[in-house]
């Protein structure tokens, strides 16, 4: 069992042994011995919770290995829904966000973000055979398809940017309800991260992944973990953890589970410069 894992073995919290001060609700919990709440959603590879409920998935890999090197061990896997993420970090129920939380610039005005984790593209899901030629934003919209994403995904904002109307967007829970609303014809194409496009894609034969390469540039994000603005000192701390730790071989090791690769690494893509440009 590699240790990202032991780390949230249920019921053992291993006290911390950092010494560093900063100001914050985050460091007034660690100063208190308390734990170190990792708020994310059940979204297949990114971050979910595996079968004993721990924290799973690259990001949460990640996140959970920098906090280790920083001597932050005291840790708690927290599950909820994608969209009440930012607002239970907001309202400390959590104290960091994981889950291939996108760099945007709207969700930039309520979370501080750490430097990019991953960069990746939205996938699209379609039937078997993909009978309406759908394989991108711009085919839904001059369709007049319906689609069908995640509340809260970054998707529902790329859409309506491109002109896709409300009526035209189906948002759901998550991942599980998107497959459910494709393969019952309420939706002729399911938009999400291609991380879990192609993992759904390779469970369900009644679906399929449309051609990625014809997704709009545009489209390609960066993921970052998110702490709540009151937290900046301890995120610049974060940022120097991670990055010594960002494409190492043991960082790639770990990730390389969950068909992270190094094409996923966010290369010299600043935090600052996604929240100015996405």
């Amino acid at each position: 069992m590699k240790f990202t894992k032991m780390l949230l073995t249920a019921g053992i919290a291993i006290a911390t042994s950092a010494t560093t001060v900063f100001a914050g609700p985050l460091q007034d919990r660690i100063d208190a011995g308390e734990t170190i709440r990792v708020g994310f959603a059940n979204i297949p590879l990114w971050g979910y919770p595996n079968e004993n409920g721990d924290a799973d998935g690259f990001t949460n890999d990640i996140a959970i290995q920098t906090l280790a090197s920083m001597g932050l061990t005291n840790i708690e896997a927290v599950v909820t829904d994608w969209g009440g993420l930012i607002p239970g970090l907001k309202a400390e129920r959590f104290d960091l966000i994981t889950g291939g939380m996108y760099v945007l610039g709207s969700r930039c005005e309520n979370v501080t973000f750490s430097e990019p984790v991953a960069k990746s593209g939205d996938g699209i899901l379609v039937a078997a055979g993909n009978p309406e030629n759908i394989n991108n934003y711009t085919d839904v919209l001059e369709g007049s398809h319906i689609m069908v994403t995640g509340a809260g995904y970054n998707t529902v904002e790329a859409a309506k940017n491109l002109g896709i109307a409300d009526a035209n967007i189906m948002q759901v829970p998550g991942p599980t309800e998107m497959v459910a609303a494709l393969k019952a014809g309420r939706a002729a194409a399911a938009i999400l991260t291609d991380f879990e496009a192609q993992h759904l894609a390779a469970d369900h034969a009644e679906i399929e992944l449309a051609d990625s390469s014809q997704m709009e540039e545009w489209s390609k994000n960066y993921a970052a973990i998110g702490f709540r603005h009151e937290d900046k000192e301890f995120v610049e701390t974060f940022n120097a953890a991670l990055k010594d730790y960002m494409g190492s071989d043991e960082m790639m090791a770990v990730v390389g589970e969950h068909d992270y690769s190094e094409v996923h690494l966010p290369g010299d893509v600043t935090a600052e410069w996604a929240c100015a440009n996405r």
